[in-house]
Order: C-alpha cells, then sequence, then structure tokens
C-alpha cells in the first residue's frame, strides 16, 4: 500500500482493516484510512485466496532460509510487479546497518533481512519454467519499467539466485 501513494504524494496512512465480502461472494481484505497530508480517503482491498496458504516453509522448504518468511502462495503476485518487488528486496537491505551493537538491532537486521530475501523469492516466482530471465510482459509498474530498463540484467535467474544466497548468507547462525 504504501508503494501507491496518494495523488498528494503522501505515501504511509492510518489504516483500519476488515474482511469484506465481494460482489461474487469471494472474500477480501480491506484497509482504509484518511490520509494525513490531505485528508484525501484511501482504500485498498485485496482478494483473499480461495484456499488456505500453508504455513511458512511449507511452500518452499528447501530455498525458506531461517524463520521461513515469505509473501504470497507459489504463484506470482497479481499485487506488485517483479520491479516492484527488487525495489523493496534493495530497500529493505540498504536499511540493515553495517555493525550491530546490541543484541536487538542484531534482531531488528535478521527480520530485515527475511524480508529482502523474501521479496526476492517474489522476483524469481515471474521468471518461466526453463527461462532464465523475467519477461518484459511481467512488468506492469512505472517503478518496475524503470527499473529494467536501466538495468536488466538484475532480473536474470542466477543473478537473483547470487543475491538472495548473499542475503541469506548475512543472515545469522539459528541456534
Amino acid at each position: 500500500m504504501d508503494l501507491r501513494p496518494c495523488a498528494c504524494g503522501e505515501a504511509r496512512f492510518d489504516r483500519q482493516s476488515a474482511v469484506v465480502a465481494l460482489e461474487d461472494g469471494d472474500l477480501a481484505s480491506r484497509y482504509s484510512g484518511p490520509c494525513p497530508a490531505c485528508g484525501r480517503a484511501r482504500e485498498f482491498t485485496f482478494r483473499l485466496p480461495a484456499e488456505p496458504t500453508l504455513a511458512a516453509g511449507a511452500l518452499r522448504p528447501a530455498a525458506a532460509p531461517s524463520g521461513g518468511f515469505h509473501y504470497g502462495a507459489a504463484e506470482p503476485s497479481q499485487l506488485l510487479d517483479p520491479g516492484e518487488w527488487l525495489w523493496a528486496a534493495d530497500a529493505y537491505a540498504r536499511s540493515v546497518p553495517a555493525g550491530r551493537a546490541t543484541v536487538e538491532a542484531g534482531q531488528r537486521a535478521q527480520a530485515t533481512l527475511l524480508r529482502a530475501v523474501a521479496a526476492l523469492d517474489e522476483v524469481l516466482k515471474f521468471v518461466p519454467p526453463g527461462a532464465e530471465t523475467v519477461p518484459a510482459s511481467a512488468f506492469t509498474s512505472e517503478r518496475g519499467r524503470d527499473l529494467r530498463r536501466r538495468d536488466p540484467g538484475r532480473f536474470r535467474r542466477d543473478r537473483l539466485a547470487a543475491v538472495r544466497d548473499a542475503y541469506t548468507g548475512m543472515l545469522p547462525p539459528v541456534g
């Protein structure tokens, strides 16, 4: 939701959530609230999956890093395109400080890196079986298309996997 700013440019807003029934009878999560900058009503509605999602780590047991944090199900996202997911992974990784002075800071860094790894997993879902790169047709947002235009090599399977492995390697050992 923060990737879709208000018309005034403000990205964040205090939101209330509710499960609602859609016109077709399916359930959805609705998030709504006023923009803190201009007061304009903001609302996002996300269709809930018909089948419950498996527990964390159950979708990709061999690939999930310690902690098993992941976004979405096994199929590519319908909310964000691969460029937006890569942008999110970059933002998470950039926010991890180089040194960890306290246990609390280390825990925050680990949680942030797990989110960066999970965002890269989302990008990898857009690479079709047998293909080596995310197809151009997968990029539906301006941010995503711009990121691909500036550096298309970042969307190669091998490069995404290498970055993912690097972030996973930065995670402290479990136990």
